[in-house]
């Protein structure tokens, strides 16, 4: 995806005009009050409290999340990265006390302005450090606070690689939970966020470490700005890449091909159905939709754990008149003559269904099935866990492309085609990673 067919999300709010990157400049910028404000805030009183780390968030507590002084939600909200974006990232070592910078001398008080213009501050941040730094990180943070006196705050940190982690929306999706006990429904497009990690190229210079602050808002639905765009006023940087896998970018193929030939022998018989191809490119729900109903046998060695157990599992299945399909990644020739061999001698045609996507595709249906489901679907169903990408870098390693001469009466290829709803759409759509820029 280019930089202009995205840079519309940056400029969604009109910039001043560009000026130096200097201090002078950096109270220059404040995105435009909402309408729905009619007063100022009140500066918080001296009396509330200050900043507390509140209870992990998650199942298993990866998500800090703490408060300075006492937030009030709101329907428009500024959400700041936090390193290299409110402060500078450098973090320094080996002292008593973690010491930190503002990223300029302006940001604290753009975010009063901020705050007296009625939005809800909150930090998104990924700290996926290890524990030692991350204990004085959670140090650092009460020190920024004190420095905020009569600026509220709300602070979420993803530490481990999960859906809490920008680019994924976890974060997001517990302020709209805690702002919606609140009876708060927040306005995305009166909201917006800032933040460094956006992919920006640059001639003769290095890039940026990484784009997730991008595709984070992108993911979310929120007008976005670099640090210099929002609190230097410098107009939008429009040279940026998006690496990762992209689904629009997915063509357009028939479900499966060739079509001259039936999904399923017509009339019905006993026949061996192989299933080659990645993890998670959709191989046990095209057997749920397509096999079950016709009564083969499910063989799948997540179930049945050995191969051992596969080719037995299949074997009796034959011999009791059954069809079956082998519904495992069969990713080379070695892998796929136990079942073809076992076919032939019990005189039982065999044909293969290459389930044809990429590594990228096949790694972001992964992590859309751990970790980014849509909330109508994620709690009905039960957790997955994420399948280690061992598992397809394996595959990948010894991948060889079946052939007819192996023994299959025929090959059929089966493309990506996604089945769903258009909020689960709208879900796996999304820029997905955990590793990566």
């Amino acid at each position: 995806m280019s930089g202009n067919a995205l840079s519309s999300v940056a400029s969604q709010t009109k910039k001043r005009p560009a000026q130096e990157d200097s201090d002078q400049a950096s109270a220059s910028k404040i995105a435009k009050t909402h309408p729905f404000f009619n007063k100022q805030l009140q500066p918080s009183s001296p009396a509330e409290q200050k900043f507390q780390w509140l209870k992990p968030l998650g199942g298993t507590g990866s998500c800090l999340h703490g408060v300075n002084l006492s937030p009030k939600a709101s329907k428009a909200v500024a959400a700041f990265d936090l390193d290299g974006t409110v402060i500078k990232s450098d973090f320094v070592k080996k002292i008593s006390v973690p010491q930190w910078e503002w990223w300029r001398s302006g940001v604290p008080a753009k975010l009063q302005e901020v705050h007296e213009s009625g939005y809800s501050i909150v930090i998104i941040s990924n700290q996926g450090v290890k524990p030692q730094v991350l204990k004085a990180w959670k140090h650092k943070i009460p020190l920024i606070a004190d420095a905020l006196p009569t600026v509220p705050f709300r602070i979420f940190a993803a530490t481990s690689k999960d859906n809490y982690r920008k680019p994924m929306i976890g974060m997001w999706s517990e302020l709209e939970r805690i702002f919606a006990e609140e009876g708060v429904e927040i306005d995305k497009s009166a909201s917006f966020f800032v933040g460094d990690a956006a992919g920006r190229q640059y001639p003769g210079r290095k890039a940026d470490f990484a784009s997730t602050d991008r595709k984070w808002a992108i993911n979310v639905g929120l007008p976005f700005y670099t640090p210099e765009e929002y609190f230097l006023g410098l107009p939008p940087h429009t040279n940026f890449t998006l690496p990762g896998f992209n689904a629009s970018s997915l063509p357009k193929l028939p479900h499966v091909m060739p079509s001259s030939s039936p999904l399923l022998p017509d009339p019905l018989k006993q026949e061996v159905v192989l299933f080659v191809g990645y993890p998670c490119l959709g191989k046990s729900s095209f057997f749920r939709h397509h096999f079950r109903p016709a009564d083969y046998v499910h063989v799948n060695q997540d179930i049945l754990k050995t191969r051992d157990k596969c080719v037995k599992h299949t074997q009796e299945a034959l011999e009791n008149g059954q069809s079956c399909v082998i519904d495992n990644t069969n990713r080379n020739a070695s892998t796929r003559k136990y079942y073809i061999d076992l076919a032939k001698r019990l005189k039982v045609p065999i044909r293969c269904f290459l389930f044809s996507g990429s590594i990228e595709l096949a790694w972001h249906n992964n992590l859309y099935r751990a970790y980014n489901l849509p909330p109508s679907v994620s709690s009905k169903e039960p957790s997955r866990d994420i399948v280690p990408y061992t598992a397809f870098s394996g595959f990948r390693g010894a991948y060889e492309e079946p052939r007819l001469d192996e023994g299959f009466s025929e090959i059929k290829t089966v493309n990506w085609v996604f089945e769903g709803s258009e909020d689960e759409k709208k879900y796996w759509s999304m820029w997905l990673q955990i590793d990566g820029k």
